[in-house]
Order: structure tokens, then sequence, then C-alpha cells
């Protein structure tokens, strides 16, 4: 018993430590975009190769673990859970990549218009992701809940900066390049959200047993025997 518990926090561990570096790579190539830094934009790039390799690792640990044990339900939907949060850590870091590879574009041009409106959502994203984790590393599903309803916020954001940069197309071709590059930036961000709403979906299942996926709340959320 003392073996199989040191397997899963040893699981719940990796897991953590990837979401760690997820988000300090996140954080990076948001840097690299606002401050014009393409060092920090080179670095995230270089790293993304590591949390590659920690989701092969995690999802070997997971099908090592299923295929020694008998695992009682709990543990079933931790090695689920724990499987499809990876995925999603690393789908966040793949879109950290593409920032920061936009950044790097950008940073060769003069500044179409001051950033705000984009720092703004990557806030509301990046806490969507460190709240859903916070949930996962101290038993707290019902975080999650308030935590889906925040990605509304985001898509609002996504669509009023497409209709600002539009205008800045229309208006004058010569900004046409740096427009349709912090549309794809916005929209990194926009999947980054969806992400971490989805991991957020997986911590109140591991927790409570019910899948809130295409439900608003605990009213609507399904039960899993």
């Amino acid at each position: 018993m003392q073996l199989l518990d040191q397997q899963l926090a040893k699981i719940r561990e990796q897991l953590l430590m990837m979401a760690s570096l997820v988000d300090r790579n996140l954080n990076a190539a948001m840097r690299s975009l606002v401050e014009r830094d393409d060092k920090l934009a080179e670095l995230v790039e270089a790293e993304d190769s590591q949390i590659d390799q920690m989701e092969i690792a995690i999802d070997e640990m997971v099908v090592k673990f299923m295929a020694t044990h008998g695992p009682i339900a709990q543990d079933c939907r931790l090695m689920l859970v724990s499987s499809k949060i990876s995925n999603n850590l690393e789908r966040i870091a793949d879109q950290a990549v593409a920032i920061s590879r936009r950044a790097r574009e950008l940073n060769t041009q003069p500044m179409l218009k001051p950033l705000i409106d984009i720092p703004r959502m990557a806030q509301v994203a990046q806490e969507m992701l460190r709240d859903s984790l916070t949930a996962l590393a101290d038993k707290k599903p019902e975080l999650t809940l308030e935590i889906k309803s925040r990605d509304k916020s985001v898509d609002e954001i996504n669509k009023q900066i497409a209709r600002e940069l539009t205008s800045f197309m229309l208006e004058d071709p010569a900004t046409i390049t740096r427009a349709l590059n912090l549309m794809l930036v916005a929209r990194c961000i926009e999947r980054i959200a969806d992400h971490a709403k989805n991991i957020a979906e997986e911590v109140y299942f591991l927790y409570r047993a019910q899948d809130i996926r295409h439900g608003n709340g605990v009213g609507e959320a399904v039960a899993v025997e």
C-alpha cells in the first residue's frame, strides 16, 4: 500500500512540476511580446522540448501504474485526469511557443499600438490556469466552477481585439502584417483559456466524480460511477 501511495504521489508531483514550467514559459512568452525581448522568446522555444518529454513521462507512469495495480475508482480517475491534464498543459506550452514566435516577428517592426487588451486577456487566461492547478493541488474542486465562467470574458476580449485590428487593416494596408500577428497572439491566448477551462473540468471530475464539461454548474453535472 505504501508503494502504491508513493507512485500516486510521484505522478501528482510530476504533473505539478510540468504545470510550473508551462506557467513560467507562458509568462516569458507574454513578456517577450510586451517587453519586445527576443531572448525571452528564444528561451520559451528552447524549453518546449522539456515540456514534451514531461508529458511523455507522465503518460508512461500512468500506463505502468494501471498495468501493475488494480486501482480503485478514485485512483483510476487520477490516472485518467493526469493524462488529460498533462495533454492540456503541453498544448498550452505549444501556444506559448506560437506567441513567442509572433513576438519575434513583431519585434522587428515598430509597435502598431500600445498593448493593453492582449496583456489583460493573457492575465485572465493565466489566472485561470493557476487557479485550476491550485484546485488540483489543494483538493478544492469547488473553485473550478468559477474558473469555467471566466472563459467567456476571454472570448469577449478576443472579439474586441479582432474588431479593433480589423479596423487598422482597413484604414492602412501597411499595418496588415502586424495586425495579423497580434490577432494570432490573441487567438493563442483564447486557446490557452480553453485548455485552462479543460483542466478545471478535469479537476472537478477527479474529486467529485461528476462530468461538468457540457454543463454550467453542479446542477447540470453528470455523475460518473
